[in-house]
């Protein structure tokens, strides 16, 4: 039927042509028609024989549903056909019912035979639609009927019926509270399930029925971990804020012993108030807990805890805000405090979003920069006012910057709020003079400009702002009231143009409060006031009142009669608590026989010093409230809200989060297996010299060609658009996608190596096959005491708790074996040659071979491509001519501060890129290090821990240096897969009594080894990729000119420049008047290719082709800077 006809029949109208259509509406005219033929053609189509003509109707009545429109007397039409043959309309008619069955429940109780035939129905979705609508009858009489319908469906085979059995839940424990028992059987079962689908839906039934039972979560808290990257969104949502809670009540707080590994005084300065008192207070309180600390021992992490934070870390980068708030919140509750900055960013990220997410977002960071203002520091810039933010949000960012202020940024932030105040939004300027009220009292030394600049605004036009500062000089002027009694004097003369009720109290209660500081005025206003004192509103009405008494007993030879005269006023006021107030008053300032002994201390109560009031941030108190939750955003408690558990004295029990693993014993030999093939495959490529010749780079090749075009495409579309001030903001951004995709591509490689059976299409895979029964029997024969291999764990990852440490190798190992596995169809005639060789390989174990710190000799094959072998066939090259050291000199390596001897106390590091292959790890960039000792005791223990990586980023650390005496140096070399990004890769640097945190942060041209290519084959990889150009596939190029440095003007200059700023090696040219320059990134193993055009008067043109439009815009910028300075 056509739309036009379907929009006539559910207005009621006719749909022949030419008639008038009526509508229901009110305003239409129509409300007198008649109503009984209303959806008529629609019962018919639901009455006749034919499907089609059903789903027809079906489609038009659930169109009318989604709409909003009332489709309810079609039920008993619509229940009439739930035994329907045809599948899709059965579809449809549980749509329909689930939307009704509560308010027709008798007519859907005549049809619950045809519910209960659905849930044994052959297909899924009609089982799963069968119980949605079944617990959607909110009858008692069928509560058994439901409950043993749900507990069938918790063993149906299909998930998605699994997981609408666990939506049901809830609802039954709402219409019956007595099945909680049975129910919370079913929730157990259900929790132990392993299919992602189910995951967020049985928490949520644990959340709503059961969430004081823990105990069924510990034996399922490891695999809701791991699981949790898969769930859908609205399950991680649910399972977060449950693990937080579980993390609770089963973890010791991380920053019991802080003051153990950092000192408290530079904490102190960074995170704590300004005030002198406070430090006070803390250092008594720091002498009271130091016997508590002594017998206190280090505090060391649960590999479990560790583990939720390590799996919730990547949710940061999640499309939706939810995720990224429940994130933000565990770490903010759970984490340590030198790790909870990493949520800053991600919720400065979402301020891009609607203004909805960023009020809540602000409301939970306003909370966050009271405890912790370090960590949105450097992204002060993001909380500035735009003007089409609506108010609430401008006050919400007014309250972060103001949390935010500190000696060093007060001067921009009193420069912002300086602009704010001439904005047309009334609220938002109270609101800012406010906060530079706030800024004035948290820090003295911006105390006078603050007044100064809220006098200023006295003379201002608009009354609100003038009422507005008049009440925050107030309670500046209370700190200092005998420096400022010009300010009061200029006050005093407002009276007569300040209209705002608070402002004219305000002023009132300032001059009463230091009437003698301004002896002649404060009489004089007291008389004005009189005059009009019936005309005021009461609050400045008890303010006049207050100072006449005042006045009465420091003047009264002035002010007695205007006193009395104010006082009889007031007695026959309309307001009781004016008139309260003026009898007793009355009574205490003017002495009579009546009046008692109170009358003596007149004075001493009405001029006693006031303390200066403290102006607080109104989320102080807010953090008692989970982060994230509704009661926190109405800082009230809402109903069902779960108050967040205190940290336990001492640990519970880890063991019962420990799963017993039935080992099969096809499941064991699955996994030796695999272990064989990881190690056959890890060491082939450097033990072998013939496979070192054709493997490595030709199975490089072959990948870079693969990734690249999926990467470069999505980096180019991400960066496209940014101008050149946010390209390298952008460019990071891509980069995280990027990552993100080759994991995505990772897990899909390992679900195929995790299946038991390999396809064995082509003849090489038999021979794998028969490879592994040898390697498996000699495996059989080895003793149980080697280790266990890291896929068991990542396959069941419930198994152990040394989880946490073994990941990031058990990743490296799973990118190798992805390595290894493209090279091998390149290399299968190789493998035939080294079989036995092979053997004794796998005996061999790799992690016993420390990497050495001298330069490593690589095989000249390594790097040479097979045109290029060709070409110098019959040259005699020596090694020196290739090695990498001829690209970069020793002299020419830049060494890095790692950390300082003072930061160090004695131990002072440095690092540089090598420049060297890192033998372990082709695709690593290799680090050495250098750990000198300048303290008078001996370091002992010198290694790394607690590594935080970006998503995809590896490290190999370096091996433990046991002893380092004092005035040695020690040089180590580590190997990090930076992913080809600039991302920092940050970790623990610990010896025998301290850990350092530091950071790694490579410059982009570090990210490559130098390729050598003949100037034909340069021009030959440049003109076939930028062919592709237009398919947005391939190369990219960026061009620049620039003028050269003066002393950069001929060749062997330009090439000693670029190659310090970048490790690519020089391509022959046979123009002298360009410099050619190649390499491939170390991880993906794009081309990047360099031009150099020399032109008159140090005039040149740069030109960077690279797959990867973020690296090749660094590189750009980089070796601008090296050439022009």
């Amino acid at each position: 039927m056509s739309a036009s006809s379907a929009f006539n029949d559910e207005k009621g109208g006719s749909s022949s042509v030419g008639e008038p259509e009526y509508g229901h509406d009110p305003a239409s005219g129509g409300i007198f028609s008649s109503d009984y033929k209303r959806h008529d053609d629609l019962k018919e189509m639901l009455d006749s024989n034919k499907d089609s003509l059903k789903l027809e109707a079906m489609k038009r009545i659930v169109a009318m549903i989604a709409r909003g429109k009332n489709a309810s007397d079609l039920f008993p039409a619509v229940v009439k056909n739930v035994a329907c043959k045809n599948i899709e309309v059965k579809k449809l008619v549980y749509v329909y019912l689930v939307r009704y069955a509560e308010e027709q429940q008798d007519l859907a109780l005549l049809s619950i035979s045809t519910f209960q035939r659905g849930l044994k129905d052959p297909n899924q979705l009609i089982r799963a639609s069968a119980l949605r609508v079944l617990s959607s009858i909110r009858v008692t009489i069928i509560v058994p009927i439901m409950m043993l319908a749900i507990k069938e469906a918790a063993s149906d085979m299909s998930p998605y019926v699994r997981k609408t059995a666990a939506h049901a839940i809830p609802k039954l424990y709402s219409l019956d509270p007595e099945q909680k028992d049975q129910l919370i059987e079913v929730i157990e079962k259900l929790l132990a399930d392993k299919t992602t689908l189910v995951a967020g839906s049985v928490v949520m039934a644990f959340e709503e029925v059961c969430p004081e039972r823990i105990d069924l979560i510990h034996k399922n808290y490891r695999k809701l971990c791991n699981l949790l990257i898969d769930v859908e969104e609205w399950g991680q949502v649910v399972i977060i804020n449950m693990l937080t809670r579980y993390a609770r009540t089963q973890f010791l707080n991380p920053n019991i012993n802080e003051s153990l590994l950092e000192e408290g005084g530079a904490d102190k300065t960074f995170y704590g108030s300004d005030g002198d008192e406070d430090e006070d207070d803390e250092e008594k309180e720091k002498k009271a807990e130091a016997p508590a600390m002594a017998k206190r021992k280090p505090y060391v992490m649960d590999p479990d805890h560790r583990l939720l934070l390590r799996n919730t870390k990547p949710l940061l980068q999640s499309r939706n805000a939810a995720v990224v708030m429940a994130v933000a919140q565990l770490y903010f509750h759970l984490a340590p405090k030198a790790e909870v900055g990493v949520i800053a960013k991600a919720l400065v990220r979402l301020l891009r979003s609607h203004s909805e997410v960023q009020y809540v977002v602000l409301q939970n960071v306003a909370t966050m920069t009271i405890k912790r203002r370090g960590m949105f520091e450097p992204y002060l810039k993001s909380f500035y006012i735009r003007s089409t933010d609506p108010t609430q949000i401008k006050v919400l960012k007014l309250e972060v910057l103001t949390n935010l202020a500190n000696e060093t940024n007060i001067s921009t932030i009193l420069r912002e709020f300086q602009t704010y105040i001439k904005s047309m939004d009334k609220d938002f300027v109270a609101a800012t003079i406010q906060a530079i009220g706030r800024c004035a009292t948290n820090i003295g030394e911006v105390r006078d400009t603050c007044l100064n600049g809220l006098v200023q605004l006295l003379s201002n036009r608009d009354e609100l702002v003038v009422a507005e500062s008049v009440v925050v000089i107030k309670k500046l002027l209370q700190m200092q009231p005998e420096k400022h009694s010009d300010i009061i004097k200029h006050m005093a003369k407002l009276t007569d143009n300040i209209q705002v009720p608070m402002a004219r109290a305000s002023i009132l209660w300032l001059i009463g409060e230091y009437c003698e500081h301004v002896p002649k005025i404060a009489p004089d206003v007291l008389r004005k006031m009189a005059k009009s004192f019936t005309n005021e509103e009461d609050i400045v009405k008890l303010q006049i009142i207050n100072l006449a008494a005042k006045l009465y007993l420091t003047n009264s030879k002035q002010t007695k009669l205007l006193t009395q005269y104010v006082l009889n006023l007031a007695k026959y006021d309309q307001n009781y608590d004016i008139r309260d107030r003026a009898r007793f008053i009355r009574q205490l300032i003017v002495p009579t026989e009546k009046s008692g002994a109170l009358s003596k201390y007149a004075k001493k109560l009405f001029l006693a010093l006031k303390p200066a009031p403290v102006l607080e941030s109104p989320f102080k108190d807010r953090d008692h409230f989970q982060l994230g939750s509704l009661s926190h955003l109405l800082n009230a408690k809402a109903g069902g809200y779960q108050e967040l558990p205190d940290w336990p004295e001492a640990a519970p029990d880890p063991s019962v989060r420990n799963v017993e693993v039935k080992e099969s014993v096809p499941e064991w030999t699955k996994c030796s297996s695999r272990e064989k093939r990881k190690e056959k495959k890890v060491e082939k490529p450097f033990y072998s010299d013939s496979e070192g010749e054709s493997g490595p780079t030709e199975s490089a090749d072959s990948e870079s060609d693969s990734a690249s075009h999926s990467e470069s495409v999505s980096g180019s579309e991400e960066s496209g658009s940014a101008s050149e001030s946010e390209e390298s903001e952008e460019g990071s951004e891509s980069e995280e996608e990027e990552e993100d995709e080759e994991e995505k591509e990772k897990k899909k490689k390992k679900k195929e190596l995790k299946k038991p059976v390999q396809e064995s299409e082509s003849e090489q895979s038999s021979e794998e096959e028969e490879e592994r029964k040898h390697e498996r029997k000699s495996k059989q024969r080895k003793s149980d005491s080697e280790s266990e291999s890291d896929e068991e764990e990542e396959s069941e990852s419930e198994s152990s708790q040394s989880e946490s440490e073994e990941e990031s190798e058990s990743e490296a190992e799973v990118k190798k074996k992805k390595k290894a596995a493209e090279s091998k169809p390149l290399s299968k005639p190789v493998k035939k040659e080294n079989k036995k060789e092979k053997k004794e390989m796998s005996l061999l174990d790799l992690d016993d071979f420390e990497p050495a710190p001298s330069p490593q000799v690589t095989p000249v094959n390594t790097f040479l491509s097979n045109s290029l072998v060709t070409d110098l066939e019959g040259l005699s090259l020596s090694d020196a001519v290739l090695s990498p050291a001829t690209i970069a000199p020793s002299s020419a390596l830049k060494n890095y501060e790692l950390l300082h001897r003072i930061t160090g106390e004695g131990l002072s590091v440095e690092y540089c890129f090598s420049r060297q292959p890192f033998s372990p790890d082709a695709n690593m960039v290799a680090v050495q290090m250098q750990f000198t000792n300048n303290a008078t005791s001996d370091t002992k223990n010198l290694h790394m821990e607690d590594v935080k990586l970006q998503s995809g980023m590896r490290v190999k650390e370096f091996p433990e240096i046991e002893l380092l005496p004092a005035g040695e140096t020690a040089t180590a070399v580590m190997g990090i897969d930076f992913c080809d990004s600039t991302q920092a890769a940050n970790f623990q640097l610990c010896t025998h009594t301290r850990k350092f945190f530091v950071s790694i942060q490579p410059p982009v041209g570090e990210l490559m080894r130098p390729v050598f290519l003949t100037e034909n084959e340069f021009k030959k990889e440049q003109e076939k990729l930028l062919q592709n150009l237009g398919q947005l596939m391939g190369m990219n190029e960026i061009t620049e000119k620039l003028t050269l440095d003066v002393k950069c003007r001929n060749e062997h200059a330009i090439v000693q420049r670029v190659t310090a700023a970048a490790n690519l090696s020089r391509v022959p040219c046979g123009s002298d008047k360009e410099c050619r320059f190649a390499g491939r990134t170390v991880t993906s193993s794009s081309l990047v290719l360099v031009t150099v055009s020399t032109k008159e008067e140090g005039a040149a043109q740069l030109t960077v082709n690279c797959e990867k439009m973020v690296i090749g815009t660094m590189l750009v910028k980089d070796i601008l800077l090296a050439l022009t300075q």
